[in-house]
């Protein structure tokens, strides 16, 4: 049986969370719509906070994959472990960004609903994603991936979320 050079992701990540937000018009559409109850100025300001970071984030970490000569996309195969950059600070940028744009939306539509969404969006990105990617990373980069691992949060640097455990977001 061949393996094929990938780490497996159930779906392409953008998928996922897209799939999160249209699950949320799909809901609000045929039941109820609810609110954040958040004023439009607020939520404007946070959406051009979170829109603005989450840009920033995704153009470091392709320009660092560049840099590298190895693919963003997690369905190719990686030709090199991307530890510089963005990459020194948290091990998943892109799925940081992917979330700031999430709430972007999900605050300018004022969606409780997508806020609400964005919980098993989550989970699906941990462990259907990152999970595999690390079993992939592991596998293909031995202890150079398992140093990184323990010295770079997997999400948020300096929260409770910042460390390799077994956790959601740890």
């Amino acid at each position: 049986m061949k393996t094929s050079d990938n780490p497996g992701v159930i779906a392409p990540p953008p998928l996922i969370y897209l799939g999160g937000l249209l699950a949320a018009f799909l809901i609000e559409l045929s039941w109820r719509r609810i609110n954040t109850g958040l004023p439009w100025e607020i939520r404007l300001g946070l959406a051009a906070v979170l829109g603005s970071a989450g840009l920033s984030l995704v153009v470091s970490a392709i320009n660092c994959f560049h840099k590298a000569k190895t693919n963003a996309r997690p369905w190719l195969p990686t030709t090199a472990l991307v530890t510089d950059g963005v990459y020194a600070f948290t091990r998943n940028p892109m799925y940081v960004a992917m979330t700031c744009f999430y709430l972007t939306l999900a605050l300018l539509s004022d969606s409780l609903t997508a806020l609400a969404l964005l919980l098993p969006v989550l989970m699906t990105i941990r462990f259907g994603v990152i999970a595999r990617e690390e079993r992939y990373l592991i596998a293909k980069f031995g202890d150079s991936y398992r140093e990184y691992m323990q010295r770079v949060a997997r999400w948020i640097p300096g929260t409770a979320y910042s460390t390799a455990g077994r956790g959601l977001f740890g």
